[in-house]
């Protein structure tokens, strides 16, 4: 059977081979074999599009086993932490976040087989009339699109630049510690993505306190993956270089309106197949054994210290 999945142009298919172990004549049979095994599992409905499952098997490094454990736990997180996939593209809502420019998924990369490149900017959304939980969610809707599409960011991985500019107490505030938690489940645990680290720029009073709460989250890897660099500016060039950032970041990666449009439209093509993906996710009343509680995932909300900002 043959597996409908894009080729690699060369430099990425060489990285997939060294570092992902990745065996274009194996793909085939990994791929039936995940869907044999998805299709014996009473509590998951999973998408089985070909390129989604090798996106799955690329984020563990080509082990079947690891694999099946991320698209449990993938589809068990939009089970226990519905809020992180409640805003639907269709929803006004959607739009009004994504068009503000908190999230920015860039459109260039360094080099052929570079990582992707994404920048949060929380100051370019009102803490009083929105929730981070929402702008989250409209991230976790762009990260699909991205791993039907992005062979950058699933072979060589993304990295992120978290610029706090203009980050008011309100942003702080909503940054607890269980939504820090679902955070970090979601996206480093059940992602079948490589994060290659995380650039902080301009940081406030307070950013300690966020900072050491995430960090203590993070697996050893990604807390080897932290930089922060407030206001040199020149230090993050060194990982990601000033061309492809935004034209508002001094680079000729586009204007951020560009960006935002580019993902408007895209999201707009991928509207049916996003409408359908609405339906997958976990039975928990029909796993075999134990069923996955939120408590299980993140512990009891009422566990966790505030976090203290002086």
């Amino acid at each position: 059977m043959t597996m409908s999945v894009r080729a690699l142009p060369p430099e990425l298919a060489e990285k997939a081979r060294k570092e992902l172990n990745e065996d274009p004549s194996r793909i085939n049979s990994d791929i039936q074999h995940l869907k044999d095994w998805l299709s014996k599992q009473p509590h998951l409905r999973a998408r089985t599009d070909d390129q989604w499952l090798l996106s799955f098997l690329r984020g563990c490094k080509f082990s079947l086993e690891r694999t099946k454990e991320k698209l449990d736990l993938y589809y068990s997180v939009r089970t226990t932490a519905p809020e992180l996939f409640s805003i639907k593209p269709s929803n006004p809502l959607f739009d009004e976040i994504l068009s503000l420019g908190a999230i920015l998924v860039l459109p260039k990369t360094a080099t052929s087989d570079s990582p992707r490149v994404s920048i949060i900017i929380p100051g370019r959304y009102d803490a009083d009339k929105y929730n981070i939980s929402d702008v989250m969610a409209v991230s976790l809707v762009l990260q699909k699109i991205i791993m039907m599409e992005d062979d950058n960011a699933m072979v060589a991985g993304i990295l992120s630049i978290l610029d706090l500019d203009t980050v008011k107490i309100g942003h702080l505030l909503q940054m607890t510690p269980m939504f820090l938690k679902k955070m970090v489940v979601a996206s480093q645990d059940a992602l079948p993505v490589r994060l290659k680290g995380t650039h902080y720029l301009n940081t406030p009073t307070g950013f300690e306190t966020v900072f050491n709460a995430v960090k203590a989250l993070l697996n050893e890897k990604n807390k080897k993956r932290l930089y922060v660099h407030n206001q040199n500016y020149e230090e993050m060039y060194k990982y990601i270089p000033k061309d492809i950032l935004p034209v508002e970041y001094g680079g000729n990666g586009g204007s951020i309106e560009e960006i935002i449009d580019y993902w408007k439209k895209k999201v707009k093509e991928y509207s049916d197949w996003l409408e359908e993906d609405d339906q997958y996710g976990t039975d928990e009343s029909k796993r075999p054994g134990k069923p996955k509680t939120a408590e299980d995932m993140f512990g009891v909300e009422g566990s966790f210290r505030q976090l203290e900002f002086d």
